[in-house]
């Protein structure tokens, strides 16, 4: 059976995407801990982040990357936390936070649910700041 991101990325399940490409894509939690929170994922589905061939983690990293500083210049924020936890979702993903300090990383903090526009707006603010590479 196919992931809850795989769902998303094949169009079956809604997903608010900032970046799409061959190899990955990255849209908003739907469970964000923080505004702006975005899930960097591989197209293929790989279980565990161990199992990623290194030249995809590379290009994971550098879309992760420029998804926290799009998310820097978007929300002003000072810091991005990177956390690959692996265990809620059989399908390696990296989340990408913008926080101002270490509790603001924390799980507990994650809403149940937010509405579709909160999420788009976050997703405009971080589009509208990504560097094209």
């Amino acid at each position: 059976m196919p992931s809850v991101f795989t769902m998303i990325l094949q169009g079956d399940l809604p997903g608010t995407f900032v970046w799409q490409d061959e190899r990955c894509a990255a849209f908003m939690s739907i469970n964000p801990i923080a505004h702006g929170h975005t899930l960097v994922v591989p197209t293929d589905e790989i279980d565990h982040w161990l199992d990623v061939p290194l030249d995809l983690q590379q290009h994971l990293f550098g879309v992760a990357r420029s998804i926290g500083e799009a998310q820097q210049r978007a929300f002003g924020t000072d810091r991005v936390g990177l956390i690959i936890a692996g265990f809620d979702v059989p399908h390696m993903h990296i989340h990408v936070i913008p926080a101002q300090e270490m509790s603001d990383m924390d799980f507990k903090n994650a809403a149940n649910s937010v509405e579709q526009s909160q999420l788009q707006d976050a997703a405009n603010s971080i589009t509208k700041e990504l560097d094209p590479r």
